[in-house]
């Protein structure tokens, strides 16, 4: 069933170009299950030298497409959780995004976790806009650009490993993303109460 929507996807998507690129990046930011990066490899396969322009257009696409889901979560607060969740679990899980916020966000932004589950609760939380772009353009720029970069460069061979891989690749990063973060969580704590200051 995943793979039929995917390749129903492709099909609907890619022969539109750049527009369905910026329209499947937007509406899986918010609502849709199947990732552009399917679409952003099948467009830099047809033009590798494009990869740069793409992953603009992926990104711009998707960082607009979490405002949208930000919306959703910020409106439909009561609909959405206290018709699924008790309210103990909704305080639980409200006191998590609050202690991790933003890292959980880029977290989200960068590996294949449903985006859009972050992009509606950092509206239902009420997270200050300006940090969910900043994370939001941080994250999903990395991981497009990567995308892009990588089929532009090896083709096909790439993205069979893509295929093969991902999975282990992600659990490995985030893997290693933990690990950094419990042994540097003092320093990075600092930082980014910093940075926080000036920008959130």
């Amino acid at each position: 069933m995943l793979t039929e929507l995917v390749d129903w996807t492709t099909h609907t998507f890619a022969p539109l170009g750049t527009i369905g690129l910026f329209i499947l990046a937007f509406i899986e930011s918010s609502f849709f299950p199947v990732p552009p990066d399917v679409l952003l490899i099948v467009l830099t396969l047809q033009d590798p030298s494009s990869y740069l322009w793409l992953t603009l257009i992926c990104t711009i696409g998707s960082v607009l497409g979490t405002l949208f889901g930000y919306l959703i979560g910020y409106i439909g607060e009561v609909v959405i959780l206290k018709k699924f969740f008790s309210e103990e679990k909704i305080q639980k899980t409200h006191a998590l995004f609050k202690k991790y916020d933003y890292w959980a966000i880029l977290i989200a932004a960068f590996t294949p976790i449903p985006y859009k589950v972050f992009t509606i609760a950092a509206g239902v939380f009420r997270i200050k806009i300006k940090g969910l772009i900043t994370a939001s353009l941080i994250g999903r720029g990395a991981r497009f650009f990567i995308v892009a970069f990588l089929t532009a460069k090896f083709g096909k061979p790439i993205v069979e490993i893509f295929d093969k891989y991902l999975l282990y690749i992600t659990i490995a990063g985030l893997i290693i993303l933990i690990v950094l973060l419990i042994f540097n969580r003092r320093r990075i704590r600092e930082k980014w109460s910093r940075i926080r200051e000036y920008m959130f």
